[in-house]
């Protein structure tokens, strides 16, 4: 295959401006950025941030930085009644960056019927731009179409649409599926299920405390990313690290922001000890 592409998310560079994220990225060594619009891991946006002329300035951004943009992380409801316009704008904006996958969310199980409805005029949209729609299940405990992978594969087996795949998060899956509750998982065995359901992987760690579960860099937590990422290895999947470290995520699983932002020496310190673990779990699967 060709070279594996490890992207690295925006999210852990919340409250800064996207040329800032990219000197960042770059003098870590990182040599694509995954841009993150998600509600409640970042600062607020509505769809004003995804017109032809916020594509082009971002574009400018990026061939000044010499990062590319593989994936693009713009995470919504598919099953919203305004979900086609709004999810179809922001694809053509991730596509206009050079993106060949946009995550998103699926739906909450109880507007299962929109999301039948929508998927298919998005899917075809996605074709014709030629990107791949990432599912990615979500961490906050709420009933979703993919709660745990087999979710996912059921979900795609139905729908049999080859630009549709999941994008497997397992720091997601622990705290919206924890292992030690009824319907729980294994996060790492999860992701291994999935894993070739997958058009692209989001990596992360998180540790588990009774207040919460909180964002660790790589191997500090208790996902068993290694595992994960030597899985990763023996496919031709891309993936994304994908580091929240503004927030955590409270017993409850609900998402909590700091006030302020993380300094710019931690990130890149995470940041760069994270490339560090995936190269060498790469390359020793």
């Amino acid at each position: 295959m060709a070279e594996r592409i490890i992207s690295f998310s925006g999210a852990p560079y919340d409250g800064y401006a996207f040329p800032q994220i990219l000197e960042s990225l770059a003098s870590c060594g990182v040599t694509h950025v995954e841009p993150a619009f998600i509600v409640g891991y970042t600062g607020a946006f509505d769809e004003s941030a995804f017109t032809p002329a916020q594509a082009r300035q971002y574009i400018a951004w990026l061939e000044s930085s010499g990062l590319g943009c593989y994936a693009f992380s713009s995470h919504i409801d598919l099953g919203r009644e305004d979900a086609v316009d709004v999810f179809k704008g922001r694809m053509d904006f991730a596509a206009a960056l050079g993106a060949k996958v946009i995550n998103t969310n699926a739906a909450a199980r109880a507007w299962s019927d929109r999301f039948f409805r929508n998927i298919e005029p998005l899917v075809r949209h996605a074709e014709q731009l030629g990107l791949v729609i990432g599912l990615e299940n979500p961490g906050d405990g709420s009933d979703n179409l993919i709660n745990t992978a087999a979710d996912g594969i059921a979900l795609l087996d139905q729908l049999g649409m080859p630009n549709l795949r999941l994008n497997y998060d397992a720091a997601n899956t622990i705290s919206h599926r924890p292992a030690n509750k009824p319907g729980g998982v294994i996060p790492a065995d999860d992701a291994l299920l999935a894993m070739p359901y997958c058009g692209h992987v989001h990596i992360k760690d998180a540790k588990v405390t009774p207040e919460g579960y909180f964002f660790t860099p790589l191997g500090e937590g208790d996902i068993d990313c290694a595992r994960i990422v030597q899985a990763v290895a023996k496919t031709e999947i891309n993936l994304a690290v994908e580091l929240p470290l503004r927030l955590h995520r409270m017993a409850n699983a609900q998402p909590k922001r700091r006030e302020e932002p993380v300094p710019l020496a931690e990130i890149e310190s995470v940041v760069r000890a994270s490339l560090a673990f995936v190269k060498q779990h790469l390359a020793n699967a």
